[in-house]
């Protein structure tokens, strides 16, 4: 009997120490758990804004609204990019826009841009897209993308510039009254009749570099 109980003391002493280990660290665990996921969402937010390359060749990226009283109105406005590279294949690459956090039922103008930021220098106009009633919107075209450049003469010589950066503009001038009151917002060219509003999204945040190649 006396051997069956000495037995049993090694197993409770065990089963304390685990006991007393597990109420040590309960706290800890759940801490752990919240500082991981932490991590792992601003590891997710970090690749959002930057430029990233899948197996398939193809850049995403994420266009933000532009500093001042534009992001102010617009704080939610983002747009996710995908250039899908078959130039070498079809003669065109794909570009795929997904807008959201902008005016519903609004008409915007998406050019490619040598600057993101004025004065823009050099742009092409690829497309438009008219956003539904939560704001969303979206744009899937083919053209040049990843070797898009403007060729022009300045001063008897030929430059090359080249379009590196996606801007989105309102097509409408009247569409950014709704941010700087009636006739408050700046007219730029930048729509085909050449009369737009303000810049709503653009590629700004990869500054001082790019994010098309």
């Amino acid at each position: 009997m006396n051997g069956f109980m000495n037995s049993q003391i090694p197993e409770n002493g065990l089963a304390q120490k685990v006991k007393n280990l597990f109420s040590k660290y309960r706290l800890v665990l759940p801490v752990a758990i919240i500082g991981l996921m932490l991590i792992l969402t601003a590891s997710a937010q970090k690749e959002d804004t930057s430029t990233t390359t899948h197996e398939d060749g193809a850049l995403k990226f994420r266009l933000g609204p532009p500093a001042g009283q534009v992001a102010g109105c617009f704080p939610n406005a983002t747009a996710r990019v995908t250039v899908f590279p078959r130039e070498e294949r079809r003669g065109v690459d794909t570009l795929d826009l997904k807008a959201e956090g902008l005016p519903p039922h609004t008409e915007f103008t998406v050019f490619l841009s040598e600057l993101p930021a004025p004065p823009f220098n050099a742009v092409e106009y690829i497309g438009d897209f008219t956003t539904n009633a939560a704001g969303k919107g979206s744009l899937r075209t083919d053209t040049i993308i990843n070797e898009a450049f403007a060729s022009t003469v300045v001063n008897g010589v030929r430059s090359r510039a080249e379009l590196n950066h996606v801007v989105v503009w309102f097509a409408d001038p009247a569409d950014d009254d709704v941010c700087f009151g009636p006739g408050g917002g700046p007219v730029t060219p930048f729509d085909g009749d050449g009369d737009a509003g303000v810049t709503v999204l653009s590629s700004a945040n990869f500054l001082p570099g790019a994010p098309l190649p």
